[in-house]
């Protein structure tokens, strides 16, 4: 009664389909008459439930090996004891549940936080089910009975609140009972998204809004956001509840990485946001140029920074159409035919430079193909720009390593021949590890990090990274509600200029011929944009949870002492 298949090809979509569908398909050669009938598929063939789960993994850290790909299943011959787990998570604490689990006398057989989370939620659910069977057995009914009881009266909020009690990290939890019964759980702090949808026929929950609509052909109106530390629960007699599991924070911090990068950038919010953030690094790139839009061309780093580019490219016609008003004001006693056709020709030069030959993202990718990877992806588009005349600026949703602009986009953009390249990052400098379900958890991978590293050094401050060190590793056993980020340090001395133009030395390649200036979106403008979404800690450090401060003391000893193991 539970199926699952899984893939980690490169086409996996159309491999977890086509396993699924199989059997249905063989029975509509083999019997056509009864093919059609829901009962008896039920029973003849595969995949033909009320309750599907389904999820995709971006492996970002190790290797997408098919036993890391969820969902995750707890047998049991117990029907309402089997438990399929899948989600969106990553969880800080995973080293004091296994210590827990093991002071109860368990010996898990894997570690991972999925496995752990996992056994969490199935001690609990075991315990339901015994306090169920027990209750039915003192009134008498046989076991038989007992079991379709159970089934019915299953509390799964209750399960649910005591599973996630202890649980520090961002997370949306998708689970399953082998009964049919359904639920997912969001974080307190709504650090992951989570949308969903019910009617008469059918309840939907997903990570991303407008999969839904399109799925479902419904209206924005319709799709509802799944409250923070909110259950949603599917009985499988089609009763729908959402239900509070852990209390809300009084400060939500909602993942601002989502609404600049990860998420779809087809949801009506997130587009908006992200043209606002293109807008808003608009006086940045201007300045860059010394406000020569004239003689600069504007572009993208594909895909994902499009829209981005779209708000940079309004802001520019803004800026083209302020400086052809005030020229006309300043020429209005002797404007002429020509002198307005040379004013009115001031205006934003688009074009499509940066070509993206490969359907990859380099920042998913695993760490040892990366490097190897971005010299493949891009291609240029010739005979736009005026060799050693044009600027070139190009808008790139965020910033984290950098491989790909040194090791490839810059390099080929500079073939072209533009007389200054100006690379903007929608997103502000990415400087602290995140540990909440988008794997960027080593401080030695961020270029920020490595500019403020270089800046300390080159100025005689290499004390202050011994400090950090020595006060880092001091707390490195204290309880994780104990900890301060002392990596904010390393940072302090320097403006965010400073470290931007470091940014531009390090990653400029030799023999350039271009002149390079990398620039950032500030904290403020990513606020601006993204106003509910206040989720900063890549930038700021500020993490919503304890476990998020051990994470960071962590990936800095870990740092320091070369050691290349993930932070958590």
């Amino acid at each position: 009664y539970i199926n699952i298949t899984k893939s980690n090809s490169n086409k996996p979509i159309q491999d977890v389909f086509a396993e699924a569908f199989r059997d249905m398909r063989l029975l509509q050669k083999e019997e056509p008459e009864k093919s059609s009938q829901i009962s008896w598929l039920k029973k003849n063939a595969r995949f033909t439930g009320e309750l599907f789960l389904g999820h995709l993994r971006y492996g970002t850290f190790g290797k997408n090996e098919l036993e890391n790909l969820h969902p995750f299943l707890r047998e049991n011959n117990w029907k309402t004891r089997n438990l399929v787990l899948a989600g969106n998570f990553n969880l800080t604490n995973i080293d004091e549940m296994l210590s827990k689990l093991i002071t109860l006398g368990q010996h898990p057989v894997k570690v991972s936080d999925t496995a752990i989370v996992l056994e969490k939620i199935g001690k609990f659910l075991d315990r339901e089910v015994e306090r169920l069977f027990k209750y039915y057995k003192l009134q008498g009914l046989p076991n038989i009975k007992i079991s379709e009881r159970i089934a019915e009266d299953l509390n799964i909020a209750s399960i649910l609140t005591s599973a996630a009690k202890r649980w520090d990290g961002g997370y949306v939890m998708a689970g399953a009972m082998g009964h049919g019964d359904a639920f997912v759980l969001r974080d307190e702090n709504g650090i992951r998204p989570c949308f969903y949808y019910v009617d008469e026929e059918i309840a939907v929950v997903a990570s991303e809004r407008p999969v839904i609509m399109t799925t479902f052909n419904v209206p924005l109106t319709e799709v509802k956001e799944l409250e923070l530390g909110h259950a949603i629960i599917i009985k499988r007699n089609g009763k729908v509840t959402v239900e509070c599991c852990k209390t809300p924070s009084e400060k939500p911090s909602k993942c601002s990485f989502e609404r600049i990068y990860f998420s779809r950038g087809t949801d009506a919010d997130i587009y908006r946001e992200r043209k606002e953030l293109g807008k808003l690094i608009c006086p940045r790139v201007l300045k860059a140029i010394d406000y020569d839009i004239r003689n600069t061309i504007i572009s993208y780093i594909p895909n994902t920074a499009s829209v981005a580019f779209q708000g940079m490219a309004e802001a520019f016609t803004d800026y083209a159409n302020r400086r052809k008003m005030e020229e006309i004001l300043a020429n209005k006693e002797n404007l002429t035919r020509e002198k307005l056709e040379e004013i009115f020709s001031l205006h934003p030069r688009r074009e499509y430079i940066a070509v993206k030959d490969v359907k990859l993202r380099t920042f998913i990718t695993q760490d040892s193909e990366r490097d190897d990877m971005v010299a493949h992806v891009y291609d240029v588009t010739y005979g736009q720009i005026r060799e050693y005349v044009d600027n070139l600026v190009v808008i790139d949703d965020s910033i984290v390593r950098g491989t790909t602009l040194k090791q490839s986009i810059v390099r080929i953009l500079d073939r072209l021949g533009p007389k200054k390249i100006v690379v903007a990052s929608s997103a502000p400098q990415i400087r602290y590890p995140d540990c909440y379900g988008i794997d960027m958890s080593r401080l030695g991978d961020f270029i920020a990090f490595n500019a403020a590293i270089a800046l300390l050094k080159e100025s005689g401050r290499e004390c202050v990274i011994e400090d950090v060190y020595r006060k880092s590793k001091a707390q490195e056993d204290k309880p994780k509600e104990e900890i301060v980020n002392y990596v904010k340090e390393i940072y302090a001395p320097f403006s965010d200029e400073e470290i931007s133009k470091k940014i531009t030395e390090i990653l400029t390649p030799e023999g350039i011929n271009a002149k390079i200036e990398i620039v950032y979106n500030t904290i403020e403008s990513l606020h601006k944009a993204c106003p509910d979404h206040t989720g900063d800690w890549y930038f700021t450090g500020n993490y919503p949870t304890p476990g998020g401060n051990k994470v960071v003391n962590r990936a800095f000893i870990n740092y320091y002492e070369g050691n290349n193991k993930r932070a958590y």
